[in-house]
């Protein structure tokens, strides 16, 4: 039997208690029963540790997959957050910065507004100083040309 000139040939069964007995092939002996038995305690123990192994494998694979969805979810939710940080502070800068703007703008609107005024003051100022400058030097046109005139009547009278 097992050995390369073993000629000979077993055949198993088994019962409905799971006893295992040769049917053909070689006697069957207390210690070979006992043997085959231990075998079959062993080849269920051996299976049903092999089962739970794979099935605790299975699990743990499992597991280590959720901990990686978890870990990429997390991951996702934190650049998320952070994007969402650095979108709003973003907008807030935005936001100063058009306020600032639009108060600067405001600011130097007053400023112009400012400036025209006081310009048309002085424009203002300047044409009435124009004007009386006109009517100063009309009157002393008028006055030397009539003093001219005078005294040209004087010199021509006494040459006369």
């Amino acid at each position: 039997m097992g050995g390369t000139a073993s000629t000979r040939r077993v055949t198993f069964e088994a019962d409905e208690n799971e006893n295992i007995t040769v049917v053909k092939g070689i006697r069957e002996g207390t210690y070979f029963i006992s043997f085959c038995s231990l075998m079959i305690l062993v080849s269920d123990e051996e299976l049903k540790r092999r089962v739970a192994e794979e099935l605790a494998l299975e699990r743990a694979k499992k597991e280590s997959e959720n901990q990686k969805q978890l870990k990429k979810s997390k991951d996702l939710d934190r650049e998320r957050a952070a994007a969402s940080e650095q979108l709003t502070r973003a907008i807030l800068r935005e936001r100063i910065s058009n306020e600032e703007e639009r108060s600067k703008a405001k600011h130097l609107a007053k400023q112009l507004e400012e400036k025209d005024r006081m310009i048309k003051k002085q424009d203002a100022f300047y044409k009435e100083q124009l004007a009386r400058l006109e009517e100063r030097s009309s009157e002393f046109y008028k006055v030397t040309t009539e003093q001219y005139q005078k005294a040209a009547e004087e010199v021509e009278a006494k040459f006369k």
